[in-house]
């Protein structure tokens, strides 16, 4: 799970305790995201459409409870008015990715889905320069050229046969759609990540029902759904929404990375599902690519060339 509401707009000024708040935030966000895998290694369901939909259903049902707590019946209802076209993109996006990434669980390894995942900022700066021709520098490019190939050193294992190409497929699909979302987000600054990302829930649900050969499951099954729904993706999106606006966009990316490194170890400490060299090695690049891009972005950003920019006042 990446950043996928990060308009580029300048920050509000907030005290260095909320700052250090917002930083620990949006980490428990990625470390609650890097569950997902070993959660759903307990699920004995057998349907994976049963799964998504009680995955979805808790979701939903939790980050609706968090808006009306939050912003009241009101608020809430006044939050999925205001958000248009672009929300609604943005719901499907994240209804195909959620979707996707159930259904790959069975075909492929959780390390394969999650690093992929880390190349999302990446790959949004691709389809934005792409899309809307934005500019991209040099030093992205060749991030950008890093990620393709640590992708394609993972993906080579469906070629002979190694793993699934579903499995791959379906990765690499929810990458494609957290980076199309991103750069819909992007575009459009006024969409709400939270009634957004809670429609999204909604219509996988109820495309799920309609695909699941049955929607009963077990004491302990149910349990581990609940937990799947509402601890990883309801909760995770809670923490991220309320800790992103605090810190810059760099940082909130840069602490978004532990969801991908942190997930393949609990699945190995907890599953023992060893990841595969060439996982291994294509992670390695994806990850290094987008910690070393996130580190420089950064550090631009902290060093301005003239006042008014990145967030130093101007004197006027």
């Amino acid at each position: 799970m990446i950043d996928t509401a990060s308009p580029i707009v300048a920050s509000p000024a907030v005290s260095p305790r909320e700052e250090r708040v917002g930083m620990l935030l949006v980490f428990l966000s990625a470390l609650m995201w890097s569950f997902g895998g070993a959660i759903a290694r307990f699920i004995t369901v057998g349907d994976s459409w049963t799964v998504i939909f009680w995955r979805s259903v808790w979701a939903a049902a939790f980050l609706v409870c968090f808006m009306v707590w939050r912003d009241g019946w009101r608020g809430m209802l006044k939050l999925f008015r205001d958000m248009g076209l672009p929300g609604l993109a943005v719901g499907i996006c994240f209804a195909t990715a959620s979707t996707a990434f159930v259904v790959a669980l069975a075909y492929t390894t959780v390390a394969n889905i999650l690093l992929m995942q880390a190349g999302v900022p990446l790959l949004a700066a691709l389809f934005a320069w792409a899309l809307f021709r934005e500019r991209v520098g040099v030093a992205t490019w060749v991030a950008i050229a890093a990620v393709i190939t640590g992708v394609a050193i993972m993906v080579s294992e469906s070629l002979d046969g190694a793993v699934s190409p579903m499995g791959d497929g379906l990765a690499l699909l929810i990458a494609v759609m957290f980076s199309v979302a991103t750069v819909i987000t992007r575009r459009f600054s006024g969409v709400r990540m939270t009634p957004a990302t809670c429609l999204g829930t909604m219509l996988a649900a109820g495309f799920a029902v309609s695909q699941a050969s049955t929607l009963a499951v077990s004491v302990s099954d149910m349990g581990f759904l609940f937990a799947f729904g509402v601890v990883n993706l309801g909760l995770g999106l809670a923490f991220f929404a309320t800790g992103a606006r605090l810190i810059p966009a760099a940082i909130a990316a840069l602490l978004g990375t532990f969801e991908p490194i942190l997930g393949p170890i609990w699945v190995w400490l907890i599953h023992s599902e060893v990841p595969s060299g060439r996982t291994i090695i294509g992670g390695a690049v994806v990850v290094t690519a987008l910690l070393v891009h996130i580190g420089l972005e950064f550090k631009r950003q902290a060093r301005p060339e003239r006042a008014g920019v990145t967030g130093v006042p101007s004197p006027n």
